[in-house]
């Protein structure tokens, strides 16, 4: 067999220390992190993009699968019919390249949105209007609006990018 690049669960909370537990095994091992800002000073200011796993580079022609459930931190490698998942070639790359503009561009944008919250829409064909945030989508980096046209009684759902609304302040009323 070739090398290739295999996903591992990691026990909850502990992508950091499996990272390390891989690397000090010998193996490439990629866990892709985003800065987020908090509203508390004392959380986290990076988290795990895929959270609950980390993709290792092995070949299993020269080392056995199992091997990598016992390493401390993992639960086993993501598999499909007992036998482990391959990540398309191409893909790490991808995401490498993914995480380090979602991190140049200030981390993720939704840390402070709730639903019901009102947002600005910035770009694309909608740019101008203002909606109610609803929802982010699971992983991956777009949202859900609900925008209300031409005084219509119902609100128009919208996914958009995530990079492609901003929180309207409240106004204060004196």
């Amino acid at each position: 067999m070739d090398a290739a690049w295999y996903v591992l669960h990691s026990k909850p909370r502990k992508e950091s220390f499996l990272l390390d537990q891989l690397r000090l095994s010998g193996l490439e091992a990629y866990c892709p992190f985003v800065r987020v800002s908090t509203v508390n000073p004392r959380a986290r200011k990076i988290r795990p993009y895929f959270p609950g796993y980390v993709f290792v580079y092995v070949d299993f022609g020269k080392q056995k699968a199992s091997s990598l459930q016992w390493i401390p931190g993992a639960t086993g490698l993501v598999s499909f019919d007992g036998m482990p998942a391959r990540v398309p070639d191409g893909l790490i790359p991808t995401l490498r390249q993914r995480v380090e503009d979602i991190n140049a561009s200030g981390g993720e944008l939704l840390h402070q949105l709730n639903p019901g919250d009102r947002v600005r829409i910035v770009d694309g064909p909608f740019a101008g209007f203002e909606a109610i945030f609803d929802a982010r989508l699971p992983g991956t980096e777009r949202v859900r609006v609900l925008l209300k046209l031409l005084q219509q009684r119902r609100q128009l759902p919208l996914e958009l990018e995530a990079g492609q609304i901003n929180k309207v302040e409240k106004r204060r009323r004196y």
